[in-house]
């Protein structure tokens, strides 16, 4: 098990870094709300300066914990190197998690609302879906389960395929662009919402060299 050395109790410094990685977490799953509520009928223009200085406080503290990473590993010279690649793969996929709720928020703030849309019910379900998901994310971490991080992980590549199979079905529909293209993007970054997801459990499960699985070529591509 990669995280197996989050057990270190007596080491305070890893546990102010894990610290950080939660709260990583705790203010993706705010971003991710605030984004998607303003895209299915809420307020966009008052949560626009909460939206940006949650992302701008999850790259400070990723920030902060590469800094806190290379001098806890510099000064415990027996530290293992894989511990600090685990982290640092972690943080890059938790930073992008954000950035990708940046986007979401954007369709929103260039005019896009689902309210009164026919498929509104089935966007809330992946809304509230995601939203629990970020929040079991940081809950798997902790625990360091790894049965249900498994699960997790099979729950979340059905998703992706299912986001995948979506934008296909817009991407050969016949309706007018301002209904295909919006959700074109937004099934497509809340694939990638997942995808980075599921990167920060496998570090509960897999070993160090399939960290990014999930961004690898036939599993979670970019493109």
């Amino acid at each position: 098990m990669v995280m197996s050395f989050f057990r270190r109790s007596d080491d305070s410094g890893i546990d102010h870094i894990e610290a950080q990685v939660q709260r990583m977490v705790t203010d993706a799953r705010h971003t991710f709300d605030l984004a998607m509520n303003a895209l299915t009928g809420g307020s966009v223009a008052s949560v626009g300066d909460e939206v940006r200085r949650t992302d701008r406080q999850i790259n400070v503290t990723e920030m902060e914990i590469r800094r806190e990473l290379v001098v806890h590993f510099s000064v415990h010279a027996d530290g293992d190197a894989t511990e600090m690649l685990v982290f640092m793969n972690m943080i890059k996929d938790l930073e992008r998690i954000g950035d990708y709720n940046k986007n979401v928020f954007d369709l929103a703030e260039e005019g896009v609302s689902f309210m009164d849309a026919d498929d509104l019910d089935r966007i809330l379900g992946f809304r509230d879906e995601i939203s629990s998901r970020i929040a079991l994310m940081g809950e798997i971490l902790t625990t360091r389960d790894a049965e249900r991080a498994r699960a997790y992980i099979a729950r979340g590549d059905v998703m992706r395929r299912e986001f995948d199979d979506l934008v296909t079905e817009l991407v050969h529909s016949t309706t007018v662009a301002n209904h295909a293209v919006p959700r074109a993007l937004l099934y497509r970054f809340l694939k990638r919402i997942t995808a980075h997801s599921l990167n920060v459990v496998t570090a509960v499960v897999m070993p160090v060299d399939r960290l990014d699985y999930f961004d690898e070529d036939g599993f979670g591509e970019e493109g």
